[in-house]
């Protein structure tokens, strides 16, 4: 009697209080029976890297060709100390504590298969499936770390074997060999996979459920070679069922995910569902945020009566992110956003710094010259590992406010503590959404929906994710960044508290090539001066201008710079 109370105690502990996740109808709810919409980040870059992600998609897109260039430089064995530092630096627990302080409440783990088992044309003996604990030991880490931060994992077969479409970079899909459609023997490590996974994990309650193959893109019988106009997906639909069997002979809890052709948005010839806790996902970037854009989805989600979750979405800028999940929050959708880390980052959570001696290794490897020694190359490289290490990522504190307090405040804060009498960075603009805290008239990439307002929204790929254009100053005397780009009627606002309340001078650097002129207005719209701006006869030609006997308020003061004119090159102000 004392086992039976002891195990009873022990399930209760396990899964009475895990939150363990399940599907009710169109809602994933946890085993409280509260609705759970899952906040995520994928840790893309991680397990698999694409070519843009490192820089090398101009020469090297799928993950086998960038091995294959560091491969050349440094050697086999150079290349694999290489990746053991990447992988063993790119997700920590103190990228998981982050995230969870940020706000998100799950992640989107996708895996490598070649981490967990070998490719069909390595195994000793056909057919056989030699199992890999890399994978699963960095899988079970990563477990550990949400666990400990209450954070769900879901697990995302990103790369499978042999390439599950044509978009190769995606799945690091090398075309010489048999593809997952044409291999029946790439099928079967499939499922054997997902069957290992299941075991390893069908009582972990904090693993959010299992997505089973990453954006299929494929022509099964259609034109398009992605699969956007295949009617039956008929291989597709088998090879997902004949998974879900594999899974459900050991883990009957978790949540399947699903996704369609197409990048995982093409659901048609879809059979009749075959699993009772099964939710479907799509993909969603570079259009629209609006019920149109998604009314697909939501209607395959009230006909089958079954969850919808963005799985992947992205890579577009701060006014796209907060009304993207602006409309996800009206539906009751999840969603995952995309991704963790990468080199050169704007639209993300953080970025990974590079270095001069990382670009001469891509000028190298995309224009040939001079071949780089193996010592430089491999400290060049090691660098780079060593700053995908969490203190040693920028943080995008502007991208993480659009995700989460801009959702539903439209207020403007402080970027930074400014203070007056002293300098002020344009760059160092308020927080906020666009028309609170700046205006901009490129803020977002609709190429998709419109393929006219294809749009790098920040043209100077630098600093912050808004709409202001942000460009490299390379004077070497101000914070390194100027606001550039500017268009009669854009502004930026910025709040500083203002020690004593008298006439001040501002005193404006600036260039340009044109004349131009910039108003001072308090946020109430109160004009404080204007400012002409003569042409200095570049784009970095810097002078300096000043104007006298602007009156500012002792305490805080929000003031907004007005562009009265196309042209103008903002570095900073100084407040006297």
């Amino acid at each position: 009697m004392k086992r039976i109370i002891l195990l009873s105690a022990l399930l209760l502990s396990q899964f009475g209080t895990s939150q363990l996740l399940e599907t009710d109808g169109q809602k994933i709810i946890n085993d409280k029976g509260e609705n759970i919409q899952l906040r995520g980040l994928g840790l893309g870059g991680w397990m698999l890297q694409e070519g843009y992600m490192l820089k090398t998609a101009d020469f090297a897109g799928p993950q086998y060709k960038i091995k294959e260039k560091i491969a050349e430089l440094i050697g086999e064995d150079g290349m694999k100390d290489f990746y053991k530092a990447y992988l063993k630096n790119g997700i920590t627990r103190q990228d998981i504590d982050f995230l969870a302080q940020a706000g998100f409440n799950s992640v989107r783990l996708p895996m490598h298969y070649d981490l967990y088992t070998l490719p069909i044309e390595k195994e000793p003996a056909k057919g056989q499936n030699t199992w890999l604990e890399e994978g699963f030991k960095m899988t079970d880490d990563l477990l550990k770390w949400c666990a400990a931060n209450k954070i769900y994992l879901i697990l995302d077969l990103h790369a499978a074997p042999g390439g599950q479409g044509n978009d190769v970079n995606i799945s690091d899909n090398d075309k010489t060999k048999p593809s997952l459609w044409e291999s029946i023997e790439n099928q079967k490590k499939t499922i054997a996979l997902w069957k290992k996974l299941a075991e390893r994990y069908k009582d972990e309650p904090w693993i959010g459920g299992y997505d089973l193959i990453n954006e299929p893109n494929i022509n099964f019988t259609g034109k398009n070679p992605n699969g956007t106009d295949e009617m039956s997906n008929a291989p597709l639909w088998k090879l997902q069922k004949d998974i879900t069997t594999a899974i459900r002979e050991t883990d009957k809890k978790h949540i399947i995910f699903i996704e369609g052709n197409g990048w995982g948005n093409n659901y048609n010839g879809l059979i009749p569902i075959w699993d009772s806790n099964m939710a479907f996902s799509f993909h969603k970037y570079w259009n629209y945020n609006n019920d149109e854009t998604i009314q697909s989805i939501l209607d395959l989600r009230k006909k089958h009566n079954l969850p919808i979750w963005l799985g992947e979405t992205g890579e577009n800028s701060n006014v796209w992110f907060t009304e993207l999940i602006q409309l996800l929050d009206r539906h009751n959708i999840g969603y995952a956003f995309w991704p963790m880390k990468k080199i050169d980052n704007i639209a993300g959570i953080t970025n990974v710094k590079i270095t001069p001696e990382y670009e001469k290794l891509l000028n190298y490897w995309k224009n040939g010259g001079e071949k780089p020694s193996k010592d430089y190359a491999t400290k060049a490289l090691m660098q780079i590992a060593e700053n995908y290490k969490f203190n040693n990522v920028e943080i995008k504190n502007d991208v993480i406010d659009a995700m989460f307090r801009q959702v539903n405040d439209g207020s403007a804060k402080p970027f930074k503590n400014h203070q007056a009498p002293g300098r002020i960075f344009a760059s160092d603009y308020d927080l906020g959404r666009m028309g609170s805290a700046y205006l901009d008239k490129d803020f977002i990439n609709l190429w998709v929906s419109d393929p006219k307002k294809r749009s790098e929204w920040n043209s100077g790929q630098q600093m912050r994710n808004d709409g202001v254009d942000i460009y490299r100053c390379h004077d070497g005397i101000t914070n390194t960044y100027y606001v550039g780009k500017t268009e009669a009627g854009e502004w930026l606002q910025y709040t500083i508290d203002v020690k004593s309340e008298k006439n001040h001078t501002f005193s404006i650097r600036y260039a340009g090539k044109n004349n131009a002129g910039i108003r001072l207005e308090d946020a109430s719209g109160k004009l404080l001066a204007k400012v002409s701006l003569p042409s200095t006869g570049g784009d970095e030609n810097w002078k300096t201008v000043s104007v006298k006997n602007v009156s500012l308020k002792k305490g805080t003061n929000k003031i907004r710079l007005y562009f009265e004119s196309d042209g103008s090159n903002l570095n900073y102000f100084e407040i006297q």
